[in-house]
């Protein structure tokens, strides 16, 4: 048996007046996705537990089948993981991003979308520049980095930048104990990034500049049993997002650099279902994640989350079903890992439509896929965990 889990990254949306009451999920074209719904089993999800904050570390430590419950301790040790770096006993990871603000808004969590080459540049200056010792920057993809202390403050209540655009960020600073040190540090980070001639460079080409840092999501390492363990799945994860990097990873998975992957709305989609089938060819399980409409979400773009939606049913959809059929037996899950409305900008812990199609799975009376139809079917899943297991085939979704 072949296993697929497609993760279209906050997909799930809210009816909106611009689309006369519809969702973008709704109001996309989405054939390759309705004809599987025709054909297996849709229904909602709580992917977001109660006592967790919707991100995309919770939403998909979930999908893979974790109780993050029991085993998140943070998202920066997640991209950690994907990046290769050990973390110690003693260690914090903060994800690191390079921003925009003016004065004390913050205009942009991602600065521009600043490109890994500019960004990589601005890293080092901060590690040539920054005094002291007990921390390390890694350098990552694009505006998303690691930062790591020694014996850092493994207490805080911080929040990701994604969720305060356009608010104060006096207001939204890192709190608890140990947070003035890791406030001194980005007031100090700043200092540098406001004289870099790549934001001179960037204010002269008229593009934001990424003039401040975010520290945010610290944790210490975590340890996850194998999927091989609990599923006897053995494969890879495909994404270019860290955090679900790291998740597969500390999963037992393999990570598969898929060329042309950017985690934005460009992204190559016709190569990662390519990829996958790859994966299958020897393997039994791929876990493939696509960034794009959540990064639409964040920017209030609906036009592009309309457009990421049907780029995934189109180029990963339906490309994953015309090679599934050479496979054999196979199971599939799409499941966004939460809703990242058009009208919030961020995430929200709505439950999310699932729908799960293959050997063994019975239609059910859904016609399409989307929030609404996943409602009417009247099926709703308590724990996002548990679709794991229902893909598996333990258990009934009745």
């Amino acid at each position: 048996m072949k296993y697929v889990v497609l993760v279209p990254d906050g997909a799930a949306d809210r009816p909106l007046d611009d689309l006369d009451g519809r969702t973008p999920l709704e109001a996309a074209s989405t054939p390759n996705l309705d004809q599987l719904a025709l054909e297996g089993n849709v229904g909602l999800v709580n992917m977001i537990p109660p006592e967790r904050h919707p991100g995309s570390d919770v939403g998909n430590l979930e999908i893979f089948g974790y109780d993050s419950r029991k085993f998140y301790t943070g998202r920066a040790p997640l991209e950690a993981a994907s990046m290769g770096v050990k973390l110690g006993p003693r260690d914090v990871a903060f994800r690191l991003n390079t921003v925009n603000r003016d004065a004390d808004i913050l205009v942009d969590y991602s600065a521009g979308h600043i490109s890994t080459e500019e960004s990589h540049q601005l890293m080092q200056e901060l590690i040539e520049g920054l005094e002291g010792t007990g921390f390390c920057i890694y350098p990552g993809i694009g505006y998303r980095h690691l930062f790591v202390m020694d014996d850092g403050p493994d207490d805080l209540k911080t929040v990701p930048p994604h969720d305060i655009m356009g608010n104060s960020i006096k207001e939204h600073l890192p709190t608890g104990k140990g947070s003035q040190q890791v406030c001194q540090i980005m007031d100090r980070a700043e200092q540098i990034l406001v004289e870099s001639s790549i934001n001179t460079e960037r204010i002269a080409r008229g593009e934001l500049p990424a003039n401040a840092i975010w520290l945010w999501g610290s944790g210490r390492a975590l340890s996850l049993p194998s999927l091989k363990e609990k599923y006897g799945f053995c494969g890879a994860v495909i994404s270019a997002v860290d955090l679900v990097r790291g998740i597969g990873r500390c999963a037992g998975l393999r990570i598969v650099n898929v060329p042309g992957a950017t985690g934005y709305l460009d992204t190559n989609y016709k190569g990662k279902a390519e990829y996958a089938l790859r994966v299958l060819q020897d393997e039994n399980f791929v876990y493939l994640h696509v960034e794009a409409p959540d990064e639409a979400g964040h920017n209030g773009d609906v036009g592009a989350k309309i457009k990421a939606i049907e780029e995934i049913d189109a180029k990963v959809v339906g490309p994953l079903l015309n090679g599934l059929a050479d496979l054999g037996p196979c199971r599939l899950l799409v499941t966004p890992d939460h809703p990242t409305p058009i009208k919030l900008r961020t995430h929200s812990r709505d439950p999310v439509p699932f729908l799960l199609w293959g050997h063994g799975f019975e239609p059910d009376d859904v016609k399409c896929y989307s929030e609404k139809s996943a409602l009417k079917g009247g099926r709703l899943v308590k724990h996002g965990y548990n679709l794991m297991e229902y893909l598996r085939g333990n258990g009934s979704l009745q």
